[in-house]
């Protein structure tokens, strides 16, 4: 038979490297050949591992191992003694066992749901740290950042009820929050602001903030605002989650960033939420070679110590091999069969094993198979985290394998349901009491209610735990508003750079953003709390004069010299640098930007963060983000850049933003602006800084992030216009930029009139079109600034509120239109929907043109008379509503069309 490999190209010969002494390589090969036609396979692989390891510990420059042994990465013989009192800790996990099954069980009969299985798998992941390693917010008002897989969150709960933070009542309102003193179903700041720093339920988006916090952690400490090393972030996962893009989608940069203050613990239990993970294969190797490969620290910690027996037995290696080759589903059925069958499947695969199962009995058997793995001792967990943070110049996975529904009895363990299991029944609970040695009497069970457990607010494991907590600085985890001052307004003058206009010169608004964001960066004051976020393209928008006046953010500075160097605006990177370039990942900025949003509460520093993006690149591929920005209460700027539909020229369907307002205005805490002219930015811009950064105004929520819409079309910017009422109705979202008189336009007495509405760049099509009008038709048209089709809406709907509530209270966008006469006309850059958002509330007869469907690739002009939206369209909208009322001649809108060519 003819060799497949035959002619295929050797690894050998791909080996460039001359070779300075053939001889003594043969003999290296010749020895592995004799190892493996005298020992096997085998023991040459594991002589060729060990001697990669020495050659890796020796600092041999050599490609990593990507993978190890099944087995513990931390000898038995090298794990320290865990401090304190072991079996004190083991009575207050007890406890937390108990109240997180009981509350989930309990809320059961109103329906609400609850997992019980993750946190029975994760106990002692988490107990180990809040025992010893996680730092509170007593110390240096920062502590440790704590990550809580969002399953688990009736553990934290019931830990928090031993410790007298919350009641009985507080756990019988689990998912039960319309009341207004509920738990939240998963770490919600925006719901239980005391306790949850960072939502992480939204699986993937968890591990992704970790990386961009421990790393904004160390911008904050090299930039001067606040030396947090001493912070450690810890981020719980599950083994299943990390198969969401966004958990390992920052890997690299945490190792070449040598983000040694991070720890990712994986709950490894096998499962994700219907079956196994890798069901065929061993997720453990799959994510130790990941992590290997980026760069990490990777901890193993799989087995408990009832397995040491056995690999002291293991003189061939047969049960490693065994373990490797092993697929993870069939380690899961393990834990729910009988000794018989372990015996014939496992053992049974090799004589060597064959032989040492008969040194067992079928007790060991199955306390091996289906209780001991190293993430339920707390030993092992602790020797792995101790190993973690004193591990210096990479970050550390620990991957810690459990049992899902792990003492919860049998029907829970590794059952490929557990997860939809919501309770347990009285005699469930009766045999986990027993398993747990609580002091539980059955005289307890009342009508059948199981009964919450709690040792006494003075007893022993209250004051332990109590004791453990003040040693590491409180509470944890623990979200803390400190009383921030407010920060000082800036200067005025940078507000009101723009208030004459810009004269003849043309002006994008994105590039009015930009101006004055580097005016107040320069504020003595508030300067160096904006932290400028940009993914890559940075000179799309115009910001390539900050980098050398602010410079990139590097932990390294600048080891090379930048090739435009002899330029004004060269490419400057620093240590203390202050602009966060990121790249082409608007995920990596969105969670630069969540980090330095909540510092006011993370590290009681409030920063300023403004995020710009191409507007189609963020809220449609980030929204989930901003939902968990919205719900971790962030504050800043996020900036749709090269905004709207028909305004970036030639770039086609996936770059035409006709929606993101559609989005943005789902989301509560965000107040959307869709800003035509430069004053306009700026005073939104300054209301931003008050209301999130000043002195809140009573019962002003400042717990609120900003989406401003700019745009690349360079336009004259015409002067703020003169009189009362004009930054209120900027701020509130409406307001008349002129009439038809004031716009100079000549038009007959008792003119029909129209009320153009226009937002962001299309207010200049209204402009034109309100000339054509005049001047063509006869028609006095005047022309408002929308700047938040969104704003208007949600004033309008808390009026709608306050009547239910019997106050008389009249919308703004009624107000404003009050008196304005004839019909209203609606235009945005944005599909229709955008200004419609409105249309209920206004009483004038309303209509609307936009630009919807798919964008495409052409002129300015050529984009915007495909979607009907340019000013010629308007003037034949204006006409055809104008018709209908009677008041001009039905045959107008014919003669429009056909003399602009519709």
């Amino acid at each position: 038979m003819t060799d497949p490999n035959a002619n295929a190209i050797q690894p050998s010969e791909l080996d460039q490297l001359p070779d300075r002494d053939p001889e003594e390589t043969a003999e290296w090969q010749a020895s592995l050949d004799a190892v493996a036609e005298a020992a096997g396979p085998h023991r040459a692989a594991y002589l060729m591992r060990r001697t990669l390891e020495r050659a890796e510990g020796a600092g041999v420059a050599l490609p990593k191992l990507l993978e190890t042994d099944y087995v513990n990465t931390i000898p038995t013989a090298a794990e320290p003694e865990v401090p304190g009192d072991p079996e004190m800790e083991a009575r207050i996990t007890a406890w937390n066992r108990w109240n997180a099954a009981a509350m989930v069980t309990r809320g059961s009969k109103y329906g609400v749901g609850g997992h019980i299985a993750t946190f029975a798998s994760a106990a002692w992941l988490y107990e180990t740290g809040f025992n010893h390693f996680f730092k509170g917010k007593e110390a240096d008002g920062s502590g440790d950042q704590l990550y809580i897989q969002g399953h688990a969150s009736p553990g934290i709960y019931a830990r928090a009820f031993l410790d007298g933070r919350l009641t009985e009542k507080h756990l019988d309102n689990f998912r039960q929050e319309a009341g207004g003193d509920g738990l939240p179903s998963y770490p919600h700041p925006r719901r239980l602001p005391w306790l949850w720093e960072f939502p992480t339920v939204s699986m993937g988006l968890g591990p992704l903030s970790a990386i961009y916090q421990a790393r904004f952690n160390r911008y904050l400490t090299n930039r001067g605002i606040k030396d947090v090393s001493a912070s450690h972030v810890w981020a719980f996962l599950g083994d299943g989650e990390m198969d969401e893009p966004e958990s390992t989608a920052a890997l690299a940069l945490a190792a070449r960033e040598q983000l040694d203050n991070l720890t990712f613990v994986i709950n490894c239990n096998l499962q994700r939420l219907d079956g196994p993970v890798r069901a065929n294969f061993k997720i453990v190797q799959e994510l130790e070679a990941q992590f290997r490969g980026a760069g990490w620290n990777v901890i193993k910690t799989l087995w408990g110590s009832a397995w040491d027996e056995l690999f002291a037995l293991d003189t061939t290696g047969a049960l490693v091999r065994r373990l490797r080759e092993v697929p993870d589903a069939q380690v899961q059925t393990y834990q729910t069969r009988d000794a018989a069958y372990i015996r014939e499947d496992f053992f049974g695969k090799d004589p060597a094993l064959a032989e040492m199962a008969k040194l067992l009995g079928d007790d060991k058997i199955l306390d091996l198979f289906h209780f001991s793995r190293g993430g339920h001792e707390p030993r092992k967990v602790y020797a792995a985290y101790k190993a973690a943070v004193e591990f210096k110049g990479a970050p550390t996975v620990i991957l810690a394998q459990t049992v899902k529904g792990h003492t919860l009895g049998e029907g829970f363990a590794s059952k490929n349901a557990n997860h939809q299991m919501k309770k347990l029944t009285v005699d469930e609970f009766k045999a986990m009491r027993d398993r747990l040695g609580l002091p539980i009497k059955d005289s307890d069970f009342v009508d059948g209610v199981v009964p919450y457990g709690h040792p006494g607010a003075d007893s022993p494991e209250v004051r332990y735990l109590q004791e453990r907590r003040a040693a590491l600085g409180g509470p944890a985890p623990a979200r803390r508003t400190h009383p921030l001052p407010a920060l000082p307004a800036p200067a005025e003058k940078a507000f009101t750079a723009f208030d004459k206009g810009s004269g003849s010169q043309n002006v994008a608004t994105t590039m009015a953003f930009v101006r004055l964001v580097k005016d107040l960066v320069r504020d003595k004051e508030t300067g160096k709390r904006w932290v400028p976020i940009v993914p890559d393209e940075a000179r799309t928008f115009g910001m390539e004069s900050l980098f050398p006046s602010l410079g990139i953010y590097s932990p390294k500075g600048q080891t090379y010299e930048p090739v435009d160097r002899d330029q004004l605006m060269y490419y400057k990177e620093a240590k203390n640098g202050q602009i966060l370039n990121e790249g082409i990942t608007e995920a990596g900025s969105m969670a630069d930007f969540i980090a330095a949003s909540t510092s006011y509460a993370t590290h009681g520093e409030a920063m300023i963060p403004f995020y710009i993006f191409y507007s189609m690149f963020g809220w449609q591929r980030t929204a989930d983000q901003m939902w968990q920005l919205g719900d971790q209460l962030g504050r800043g700027f996020l900036v749709g850049a090269t905004a709207g539909r028909t305004t970036l020229t030639g770039e086609g369907l996936q770059h035409a933003d006709g929606h993101s307002p559609v989005i943005a205005a789902t989301n509560p805490a965000a107040l959307t602006y869709d800003p035509a002219f430069a004053y306009e930015i700026a005073v939104i811009v300054r209301e931003g800084l008050r209301r999130m950064y000043g002195e809140a105004k009573p019962g002003e929520d400042q717990n609120v992030f900003y989406y401003l819409t700019v745009y690349n079309e360079p336009l004259p910017q015409p002067a703020k216009p003169q009189g009362p009422g004009i930054d209120e109705g900027i701020v509130k979202g409406l307001y008349r930029f002129n009439t038809a008189e004031s716009a100079g336009v000549t038009v007959p007495a008792n003119a029909p009139r129209i009320q153009l509405l226009g937002s962001g760049t299309a207010i200049h099509w209204a402009l034109t079109a309100q000339k054509l009008l005049a001047e063509e038709w006869g028609v006095a048209a005047d022309v408002w600034s929308a700047t938040s089709w969104t704003e208007l809406r949600r004033d309008a709907m808390e009026a709608d509120a306050a009547l239910l509530r019997g106050e008389d209270r009249v919308p703004y966008v009624r107000q404003a239109l009050q008196g304005a006469e004839g019909p209203v006309l609606a235009v945005s850059d944005y599909m229709r929907q955008v200004p419609d958002q409105i249309a209920q509330w206004v009483e004038q007869d309303w209509s609307s043109l936009g630009a919807d469907g798919f964008g495409l690739s052409d002129t300015r002009e050529a984009a915007r008379r495909h979607f009907g939206v340019d000013a010629e369209s308007i003037v034949v909208a204006a006409l055809a509503q104008l018709a209908r009322r009677g008041e001009v001649k039905a045959t107008a809108v014919k003669e429009a069309r056909e003399k602009y060519g519709l």
